[in-house]
Formats: structure tokens, sequence, C-alpha cells
């Protein structure tokens, strides 16, 4: 028997070869591998590197200022507005109820007091889900992850954001405690509707502390922060039920409630505060933030949290608004009815829109509140309509004012009569017209015509005795026109002007029973262009009356002669020191008002004749603190006497007679001691009462 390579025919180096060939094919293999590994080790040095390079400092989360709101206040201490980028009350940890922080990491990230930033036991479960699944059902961000994400990094979904968010989780894990980092992301975190931070979604939601929620309430909130929109109890009821459902079965799992008290949590009813834009005081308002951007700035401002305590009256604001609006109403409707805003439209496709401000689209109508509603039926003595789901009846004497046509642009011209005796003769089916609620009677609503007034108004209410402004409207509706007419418009005050008139001539010694001149006189009677004839309202002349008279009945002849005797020079002066800093006629139409002032000037320097000749510059702020509660600046009253007490007693005395006896009388039925002036302008343009 022979060798076993001589059968085969090999030779002994041939088969050592052969053994040796598949060795050098592994130990290849080996090789290629290792050197894979280590190009992918140093490709990952390499781009961690380069990742911990570019990723944001985070030193600094100790000292965590997120951008926070400025809030005003009213004098007794109402939120009245609020500036930001992001609506923000930082809250600490020990003031957010157990049961809500429980709530969010039972749903966001239920290992967090485990994990150290990234939870490798919830990526796996995840991508075992989403892998099972055949699409992306579950993520595996923790709660640091969406912190860090929140805090440093852009919205952009993709592999380097990804990256960075688990390298600055990490990061942050090892300088922050739990407790430190849930604090940072319950303030941080954006809860929908303009809210940021738990503080700022109890208060959106339910008008109440973070300190006040039930489980039932928080756990409607925890399950916000996953989609904010998707999940709004406003506008998807439904999906966030079944979203506060998940919240609490995740807690039951975690064992951080019972099934009975998930149980009672779902069952309970939970009110949402009413979305509404109602702004009570927005010209005052908007007049504040000018001011505070003036002094601190728009980063201090939006995102500062200043708190600024103003001077502002919320009832009296709340009555001068109603009254301000109502009166423009009426004389709107004086000046007559310019008809529907539309015609022809079917009452079942017809959709109201609210036309006064400061509402939402879902609240209940309001007393007084326009809104548009379309004729359904025309009766014999009234009309039924249509409005934002109620039925509405307008009786004949709440709408047959519209029988004053305007048919021109002069509101005094060109109104006309039209001598309809019926509604049907004014409107019919299908009519577009603006009615209020006057009241509900059972099902039905009884409604009265509006028309929202095209003129203008402004009203400033301000305390003399110290000058702060206590109520502050510069228009009808903010939402219409932001101009505000109480501090920026200069309008001609015509005979709103006269006191400062015969309060020089009582500095100069007259008295109010001084006799003056009330007749006809010219000047410039030479010069075609210049002549000037100064008539009285009535055009009529009193003769030889007393200066009281002719302040009372507001007399522009007699006054004209009064200004001529004393000098325009001392009036110029009085004017100035009584705060009216806009430029005046250096010339007697001076005494007519011809000059454009400010209601807040002329108002301010009214005060002082009821301040014992004291002058109080007007202010709006009685105090500015910073977010730690700092007083940056506090009110000091600057009280300058610029008239004697007498002349200021005789002057506010003879003001009196003008409601008394005088062009002013209408005010009488107010029932309280009075004293003013009231102005007009040529062709009724301003109409003033101070």
């Amino acid at each position: 028997m022979g060798h076993p390579c001589a059968r085969s025919g090999m030779s002994l180096a041939e088969l050592f070869s052969s053994f040796q060939r598949p060795q050098s094919v592994w130990k290849a293999m080996l090789w290629g591998v290792v050197t894979v590994v280590l190009i992918g080790f140093v490709a990952g040095l390499a781009t961690v590197g380069y990742l911990l390079h570019d990723l944001p400092p985070i030193t600094g989360l100790h000292e965590y200022q997120p951008s926070l709101v400025t809030r005003v206040y009213s004098s007794d201490k109402q939120v009245i507005g609020q500036f930001f980028v992001e609506r923000r009350i930082l809250v600490p940890l020990e003031k957010i109820p157990r049961h809500f922080v429980n709530a969010v990491v039972a749903i966001e990230d239920s290992r967090f007091f485990e994990h150290r930033g990234l939870d490798f036991i919830g990526i796996a479960r995840a991508a075992i889900t989403n892998l099972l699944s055949g699409k992306i059902r579950q993520g595996a961000s923790t709660i640091t992850q969406q912190l860090a994400r929140s805090l440093f990094l852009s919205p952009k979904r993709d592999f380097e954001r990804k990256a960075k968010e688990a390298l600055l989780a990490l990061k942050m894990e090892q300088i922050l405690g739990k407790e430190q980092i849930l604090e940072l992301y319950l303030n941080q975190i954006y809860f929908g509707h303009g809210a940021y931070g738990v503080q700022a979604a109890a208060q959106t939601y339910y008008g109440k502390d973070v300190g006040q929620l039930t489980l039932a309430e928080a756990a409607y909130l925890a399950g916000l922060p996953k989609g904010p929109a998707d999940y709004s109890p406003y506008y998807h009821p439904e999906a966030s039920k079944k979203r506060q459902a998940t919240v609490l079965r995740r807690m039951v799992e975690e064992r951080f409630i019972t099934p009975a008290e998930a149980e009672g949590a779902t069952a309970e009813d939970v009110p949402f505060r009413r979305q509404t834009r109602d702004e009570p005081a927005p010209y005052f308002v908007e007049h504040i933030r000018q001011r505070l951007m003036a002094t601190y700035g728009e980063a201090m401002v939006y995102k500062g949290g200043l708190q600024v305590y103003t001077t502002l009256s919320l009832p009296e604001q709340q009555v001068a608004t109603a009254v301000l609006q109502e009166g423009l109403r009426q004389l709107d409707k004086r000046q007559g009815y310019r008809g529907p805003l539309r015609r022809g439209v079917s009452p079942d496709e017809f959709s109201t829109k609210r036309v006064s401000s400061g509402a939402s689209a879902d609240a209940p109508l309001r007393p007084g509140e326009i809104i548009e509603a379309v004729v359904a039926k025309v009766g014999k003595d009234e009309l039924t309509v249509l409005a934002r789901g109620l039925t509405g009846r307008i009786a004949a004497g709440d709408l047959m004012w519209a029988r004053r046509r305007l048919k021109g642009p002069d509101p005094i011209k060109h109104v006309k009569d039209t001598g309809a005796k019926t509604p049907g003769e004014l409107f019919k089916v299908g009519d577009v017209i603006e009615v209020s609620l006057k009241k509900m009677v059972g099902d039905v609503a009884q409604m009265t015509l509006e028309q929202t007034p095209l003129v203008e108004g402004a009203l400033l209410s301000l305390d003399p005795r110290t000058g702060a402004v206590r109520a502050m409207i510069g228009g009808y509706d903010f939402l219409r026109s932001e101009y505000n007419r109480a501090t920026s418009a200069r309008r001609q005050p015509g005979s709103a002007f006269k006191p400062m008139i015969y309060a020089a001539a009582i500095n100069q010694g007259l008295s109010p029973g001084t006799p003056i001149v009330d007749s006809g006189v010219v000047y410039n009677e030479n010069d075609p262009d210049l002549v000037w004839r100064p008539e009285n309202y009535d055009q009529k002349f009193e003769g030889l009356i007393t200066l009281r008279q002719s302040l009372a009945q507001s007399r522009n002849a007699a006054t004209v002669r009064l200004l001529e005797k004393i000098g325009i020079n001392p009036v110029l002066d009085l004017a100035q020191n009584l705060g009216i800093t806009a430029p005046l006629a250096n010339d007697l139409t001076l005494a007519l008002g011809s000059s454009g002032v400010t209601l807040q000037e002329l108002t301010a320097a009214y005060g002082t004749f009821f301040n014992q000749g004291i002058r109080l510059e007007p202010y709006t702020i009685e105090s500015v603190l910073d977010s730690n509660g700092q007083v940056l600046e506090m009110h000091v009253p600057d009280p300058r006497a610029v008239m004697t007490k007498e002349s200021a007693y005789l002057i506010a005395n003879m003001m009196e007679d003008v409601i008394q006896r005088g062009t002013g009388q209408a005010a009488k039925d107010m029932g309280r001691p009075l004293a003013g002036k009231t102005g007009t302008t040529n062709d009724f343009t301003d109409a003033w009462f101070v």
C-alpha cells in the first residue's frame, strides 16, 4: 500500500501549499474587517469630534433665563396686557403638583429617572415596534433630549440634529440633576395656543395656577406637548379626550395612580377656559408698550418679563369704553342709515360675521355686541333675522330710525327722511344688516338694528389731584384703527380752548363779574383776503355781559375782544405752563381754538384749574419691576404751581356755570357736581367736552 500522496499524484510541497491557501484567505478577511472597523472607528471619532466642537455651550444652564412675558397690570393688579415672543411664566418645580410631573414622565419618558440622557432600552423597543409596523409609530426621545432640542437646536429633522441632540442630552445629564432637568423642561416646552411652560398652559386652558390643577386637568395638559395642534381641546376635543385617556392609562401602568383614580379622572367633566380676545384697554396698553420700548428697548419688553403697574382703573375703563361706543353709534344713527351691507343673500347659506372687536367666534353673544344678521322674514311691525344660530326679532321701534337715509357725503345736508312707516318699506328678505342683542326671551333674541359708525372719537379720564390717567380710549375700535386719538391727534378744540383765555384774564386781575362787550367786530376790513368777522353760534349778540356769562354762553365775539384786551402772549405763556406743547396761533383766532391740541394736553390743562392751580404731568405707569421683582422705575410726582389758588378757583367756578346755565346743560343729567366746557369747530368737524 503506497503513500497517499502517491495515489493522488501530489508532491509533499503541493500538499503543504494546499493547506496554507485557506489560512491566507482567512487572514486577509480578518485584516479587511479590522481595517473597516478601524476606519469606521476613526470616522466615528472624527464625526463625534466635529459634532462636539460644533455643539452649543451649555455651561449657562444653571442660570437658565428663557424668553419671558412682560405683563401690564391695572391699578387693581389685574392683567390688562402682555408682550412676549413666547408666553411663558416661570414656576419652580416645587410648585408643580406631583401628579402633573408623574403624568408627563409617564407619557413622555417613563424611564427618565433610570437613564443618563439616552434610553437605549426605549430606543430598541421603538425600533422593534416601528420595524414590525412598517412605519414610525413610536419615538424614543427622552425628556432630556427634548429639552436639548428646544433649548439649543433647530426643528430641522436630519441625522446631524439627532446626533447633536443625543450628545447634548448626555452632557446635560452630567451637569444637571434630574429635578433640574424636569424644572427646565416643564418651563420650556410648548403646550399650544401660545402657552410656553406649564404655568402659562394652566392659565391659558383653565384660568388657574398650575398648583391648582386636578389629576384630570393635568392629564389633558401632559398630553399636549407631543402635538399641541392635533390635541387641542378647542379644535379637536375628541382627540384631546383620547390623549388624556392614554396619559391616565400610562400613569396606571407606571403605578403612579390606581385604576380607580384613572377612572375618576376620565369621568370628570373638565371645563376649558373660553378662548377670548377680550382686551379691555387696547389703546392704553399700546400706549404703555410704546413708552416701554422707548425706555427699555425691544428685547427687554418682549423677552425680559417686566412687571408693569399702571394707573388704569379697569371699572372706569369699561364704563368709558361702553359710553364712547354707544355715543358714537347714536350720533351715527342721527346722521342717517347707509343701508344694508349686502342684499339677496340666502338665509340658509348665511354665516355670521362678528363686527365688534375683542371676542372669539365661538363665544356667546353679549348684549350690545354688534354682529351681522340676515333678514329671514319681514312682518308688519317687526323683522325676523338669523344671527349666530339665533332667531332674532327686531321690533319696529328698534329699526325705524333707518327711515332717515344718508344720500350723500355730508351727514347734515344729505340726510333725507324716506317717510317709511313699516319695516317692509325699508328691508327685504336676504338683506344683511348689523344688529345687537338687547335680551333673550326664551329661545328668541330681542335685537336692535345697528350701524358701525364712521365717525371716530376719543375719551381720556385723569385724576387732577395726581395726574394719573384712569381711562383712555383712542377710537371706536382698535382693530379698525390703532391710531390713538386721545394722545396723538392734534385737533382744533374750538370753544373748549376758551378757558385758557379767561384764566389768563383772571390772572391779570379781572374777575368773573368784569363786563365785556359782545358785539360785532371786523378785523382787516380793508383787505378782502384777510377780513375776519367773528360771529356767535346763534348769529346774535348780547351786548354788555360779564366774563362769567360770556364763558358760560360761549360767546365768540366777546372772547375775541377779551383776548385783544389782555394780549396774546399771556395766553401763550399760560398754555405752555399748563402743559400744552402744540404750536399755537399767535393771533386773535387763538380765542376760538384755531390751533390743534391733543385731548391729553387739554384735559391735563383743565386738571390744573381743579387742583388749586398746581399742575401735575399726566402719567400712566406707577412702577416697573424686572423679572426678579427689582424696581426699575417708580413714579415720583412733580407738582408745580402755575396759578394762584384764587385764580384756579374762580375759573373752575365759572366753568360750573357752563353746566348749570350754559352750553353744557345736557351734562346736568349725570346728577353730580360738574364743571367743564364744550367746543365745536367749523362745520361740526370736531366736537369736544372737557
